[in-house]
């Protein structure tokens, strides 16, 4: 549910360890006030020239999730070869800094501008080409029906282990690998999408290498071109050659450089403005330059530096230089970025000072009383809900009590029961959060329900791993939900279980039948606690964008692994609501792909469940539709506005699309017994003034009556 942080533990128990390598590049170490950063190449006070020797690796990847008349989808990027041969990577252009020379080396002698004489080059590369396949559940293509253009969209872990697999140690030599038309996710979740490539040491071989994308007739949605994503990786491993992709924004102590922690210039696009970059060269997990702009899981794009070589026309990145993360310092020259010295004008602002929970000591203050008063709910239910989560945390006396949440929550989802790590494997357990009560809460929990509200209990959460393959398991499990939900008078349970907690066997290709125990042993452990409960126990589904709309591109391990899920406890399900936020791009109905944060998105993913879709493309395979008054739309607070969910809601619940929309209803007239909104969280909302539950509560309020008039 909630933005992730996996637990480091389940990290590093996916990646091998190896020793930090120091590269097969040569590289010099310069001094910027306390700090001191490695950076390819040789000392400037040397003078003279450098040349690196390379192996340009085209890589071809082979599909499985998809085929073209019975074989793999290949793509092959042996073609761009001698594009990117002819490109001021490797040959020489006159750059505005001075010099005609190539790209890293030229960034270089902006970053030194008084080493005279002084060179990085790169040598003429040996060209080995290498076959990739990317199983199914490890990648999925993406095609636009409207221009033919495809993308791929690949775990960049998995990619380089690969990679590596079949190249050797190459003495003394930088790899230069290169894909076509691909964007990558990272350890291994799909939800953290999407970056143009990697760079650094790796650790199973020593090589020194760039990974990235050659762009050539890219769907029309990716706006970046050519050897931008190239030029991006290479411009970030010429200022940090030793970075471990492996161990990178895995929270720990990894060799490379560290800068001073860093904020994302207030040129990036709406909702990706204002946040902390972090301590890298580039950003966590996408690797996003400064210059970058990338809302949450959307390609990257940024303004690119034109350059024509012999009549060819060169997309090139803009990367922040060496003064922009540290400051002015003797030696270093005054320009903030390459090759547009416009892209950055000013020196990097710091991040905030690291801070606690609101209100805790050495963090920031608790947050203020809303400045103004929730909207009061008036007339009859009309079937159509406002859907929250309460998370409540926060020191003591500052947290959130449930009975003070706004009046327009139709159902309050508390955040979170959690995998007791102490007990018996498979059981859960839940406190209430620090400051509140316990027979408080309980008598809160009532006093919402007497109003008509719906109390429900969410079981997981981002970050938490949890799995029933032990079948031994189940018992505690449904025994420990059963205890919190008596005990607190929770009218039923939230399924949050993300990835990698639920992931689909590589030979689980039936989601009417599935075989993986995980998933198995979860619909026999939720059809027993509906079972002991009730008709009236509400069981609800928060699966994020990889885990059902994703399943309509490929179906294997976390593409789709909610469907068989849904499927089984369609009879008892009281509504699913996907996650529009943890996601990457994906397809729609109409063959187009949508990137998240959009109105289209919204109306394209959330149409995919209302009128069922092929499995993985298979039209023998059809997942069925599932009723509009079973289906919520899920919003992040801070990823979005009241404006773009409005616009979505009525775009769905009536058909009437907002001005500029793409995506056109496959039910023109739209889904009027469609349930509405669900918000991660309520206590944002609040702090925010109510920006949302005042806007969007009395719009779903406000709808005709839909098929169902009372919370079921």
């Amino acid at each position: 549910m909630r933005i992730k942080f996996i637990s480091l533990f389940f990290l590093l128990a996916l990646s091998p360890r190896f020793a930090p390598a120091q590269g097969t590049v040569p590289t010099f170490q310069q001094t910027v006030g306390q700090s001191t950063y490695t950076l390819v190449g040789r000392d400037p006070a040397q003078g003279g020239a450098t040349t690196i020797p390379t192996t340009l690796v085209p890589i071809t990847l082979s599909f499985h999730a998809k085929k073209t008349p019975g074989k793999p989808f290949i793509m092959d990027a042996a073609p761009d070869v001698p594009r990117v041969l002819r490109s001021p990577i490797f040959s020489k252009f006159a750059f505005p800094s001075g010099g005609r020379t190539q790209y890293a080396d030229s960034m270089l002698q902006t970053t030194f501008p008084k080493a005279t004489g002084w060179h990085t080059l790169l040598g003429k590369p040996k060209v080995k080409r290498v076959k990739i396949t990317i199983p199914v559940g490890y990648g999925y293509i993406l095609t636009s029906k409207k221009d033919g253009g495809s993308l791929a969209v690949v775990d960049v872990e998995f990619l380089q282990k690969e990679l590596f697999k079949q190249l050797s140690k190459q003495p003394d030599k930088l790899v230069i690998a290169m894909t076509h038309n691909t964007t990558y996710y990272t350890m291994g979740d799909a939800t953290l999408c999407c970056s143009w490539g990697t760079h650094g040491v790796d650790s199973a071989t020593g090589n020194s290498f760039v990974l990235g994308s050659y762009l050539h007739a890219a769907p029309a949605v990716v706006e970046d071109a050519d050897v931008q994503p190239l030029t991006q990786q290479l411009g970030e491993f010429v200022y940090d050659p030793l970075h471990d992709p492996l161990l990178h924004g895995r929270n720990v102590q990894a060799p490379g450089n560290s800068f001073p922690r860093w904020m994302r210039p207030a040129s990036m696009r709406p909702g990706d403005q204002g946040r902390c970059g972090g301590t890298g060269v580039a950003s966590a997990y996408f690797l996003l330059e400064p210059t970058d702009t990338n809302p949450k899981n959307n390609f990257p794009a940024s303004k690119a530096f034109v350059a024509q070589v012999d009549g060819t026309t060169y997309h090139l990145q803009n990367v922040a230089l060496l003064p922009w993360y540290t400051g002015a310092s003797e030696g270093l020259g005054s320009t903030y970025s390459f090759p547009d010295a416009e892209a950055l004008t000013k020196p990097s602002t710091p991040c905030p000072a690291r801070g606690g929970r609101p209100g805790a000591e050495g963090g920031t203050p608790a947050p203020p009383q809303p400045s103004v008063a929730p909207v009061p709910t008036s007339g009859s239910p009309n079937g159509h809900w406002l859907i929250g989560y309460w998370v409540g945390y926060g020191p003591a006396g500052s947290a959130l009590p449930l009975r003070e949440v706004s009046p327009q929550w139709d159902v309050i989802i508390v955040a979170f029961a959690t995998p007791d790590k102490n007990g018996p494997e498979g059981t859960m357990q839940f406190h209430t959060p620090a400051g509140l009560d316990a027979e408080q809460f309980k008598a809160d929990i009532a006093y919402l329900q007497r109003q008509g509200k719906k109390v429900m209990i969410s079981l997981g959460g981002g970050g938490e791993y949890f799995t029933l393959a032990d079948p031994k398991r189940v018992p505690n499990f449904v025994s420990s939900v059963t205890r919190i939900v008596t005990e607190y008078g929770f009218d039923g349970i939230d399924i949050d279980f993300e990835t990698p907690s639920l992931s689909l066997d590589h030979r689980d290709a039936d989601f009417k039948h599935p075989t993986t125990p995980s998933i198995v042993n979860l619909i026999s452990a939720l059809r027993q606690l509906h079972d002991h409960f009730g008709s009236r126990f509400m069981i609800s589904l928060v699966p994020e964008g990889t885990q059902i709309p994703a399943g309509y591109s490929s179906y294997s391990g976390q593409f789709g692994s909610y469907l068989p899920i849904t499927y089984a406890l369609r009879d008892i399900l009281s509504f699913i609501d996907v996650q529009d936020y943890n996601t990457p791009p994906l397809e729609g109905l109409d063959g187009e792909i949508y990137q998240a944060g959009s109105v289209d998105y919204h109306a394209a993913m959330t149409e995919l469940l209302l009128q069922g879709f092929n499995v993985g493309g298979d039209p023998k395979n059809f997942f069925p539709p599932i009723p509009a008054d079973k289906v919520a739309v899920g919003f992040l607070t801070g990823d979005t506005t009241p404006t773009i969910v409005s616009q979505a809601m009525d775009y769905i619940i009536t058909g009437k699309p907002p001005a500029g929309s793409r995506y056109k209803l496959r039910q023109p007239a739209g889904y009027s017994g469609m349930i509405g909104a669900m918000f991660w969280t309520i206590d944002a909302d609040r702090r925010d003034n109510y920006e949302f539950s005042n806007v969007v509560g009395p719009q779903l309020h406000g709808y005709p009556a839909a098929n169902v008039n009372e919370l079921k």
